[in-house]
């Protein structure tokens, strides 16, 4: 199956929403333990831009704070967030739930968590055209049948009625997608959208987003730890280590020749599916605490590579051609996977929109 390799992104193009510098932290009296540091992350209309590393990591938070739903304690204690060039900084609660669902939306990892038990899924789906577009009862419903049939609910007229426990686990993520699309948003945020779901579903739910997110131009932010699911949705990849983006660039570039230690662990923890029983190569250690970070690079008491500087002197991100990355050892993080081995070791061998293609049942 070959790959879809869209074009490089014009130069200056507008982004459909933005990070930047982006710190958010976690408010206990006066004392603020920092979680995101100076993340800066642009969207793009029609292009997918993964986020990925481990649990902990600041993934979730950093999309939270793309739609304005940071948990109790957390705030954004410096940067700015911006909705097609509108700072959102002096957004009230009213304007936060208008941009919700029409201009930015979300697919949640727990689609049972997303959708009301007491309520009907169709009835669910309809409520935006209701409230937010003043749509009668039955246009709504109408609508909401369209939308179910067009994200792969079969018997939709039927099945409206159903309450979410009806659904299988892969029908209810289809329906949380259903409700994510409805309005009409130019920025989608799919937080680990498949980890709950069977390989088979997952893959069908990858199809199906892959070709809603290219049908509406959307622009996306897929957060994942799953490298495979990122190699067939993402056009760029920004790697997240304790908080901060170590390295990001486009796809292939990033797989084929990863620059920071972090992401080159990553990859090499990854199954590549050619040799059943293969050994893995587990990343030593674990994340730092975010109440006691370690000085320097946070990733140097787990870095192979580290050396002196690494444990004084923080890295700056830094980099040129849409390629870069924070570390004082990129130049020999690449060395260490130049090797014909070494270079596909970890890569998956799907590339950007590969799950686009789907078969009919799947649609």
């Amino acid at each position: 199956m070959s790959a879809v390799h869209p074009a490089p992104t014009p130069p200056g193009e507008d982004a459909a929403a933005e990070l930047r510098d982006v710190h958010i932290g976690f408010r206990s009296g006066r004392h603020v333990t920092p979680v995101v540091r100076g993340v800066t992350l642009r969207l793009l209309p029609g292009r997918v831009l993964a986020l990925v590393g481990e649990s902990g990591s600041g993934k979730s938070l950093t999309s939270l704070a793309l739609i304005g739903l940071l948990p109790p304690g957390a705030e954004i204690t410096s940067g700015s967030v911006v909705l097609g060039g509108d700072d959102t900084a002096g957004f009230t609660a009213r304007q936060w739930r208008e941009a919700r669902g029409s201009r930015v939306a979300m697919v949640f990892q727990d689609p049972m968590a997303a959708l009301n038990p007491g309520f009907a899924v169709g009835r669910q789906i309809a409520e935006p055209f209701r409230r937010r577009l003043g749509a009668s009862r039955r246009d709504a419903r109408e609508r909401a049948v369209a939308l179910m049939r067009e994200v792969g609910i079969a018997d939709a007229e039927t099945r409206y009625g159903d309450h979410p426990h009806e659904f299988s686990g892969g029908m209810r993520q289809r329906a949380v997608i259903a409700m994510a699309l409805a309005l009409g948003p130019s920025v989608l945020l799919a937080d680990e959208p498949t980890t709950a779901l069977d390989v088979t579903v997952q893959a069908q739910i990858l199809r199906l987003l892959a070709r809603r997110q290219q049908e509406a131009g959307l622009a996306t932010l897929l957060v994942s730890h799953d490298l495979g699911v990122v190699a067939r949705m993402a056009h760029e990849v920004a790697v997240m280590y304790a908080g901060r983006i170590v390295e990001q660039g486009p796809l292939d570039a990033v797989y084929t020749r990863p620059a920071h230690p972090y992401t080159l662990g990553l990859l090499r923890a990854m199954p590549d599916g050619k040799e059943e029983g293969g050994r893995l190569t587990p990343i030593a250690g674990l994340p730092p605490d975010p109440r006691r970070p370690p000085g320097g690079c946070a990733f140097h008491p787990r870095c192979p590579f580290a050396t002196d500087v690494c444990r004084t002197e923080d890295p700056p991100l830094a980099g040129s051609g849409g390629r870069s990355v924070a570390c004082h050892h990129a130049d020999e993080v690449r060395a260490a996977h130049s090797g014909p081995d070494s270079a596909a070791h970890g890569a998956p061998q799907s590339g950007p929109h590969s799950a686009a293609h789907s078969t009919e049942e799947d649609r």
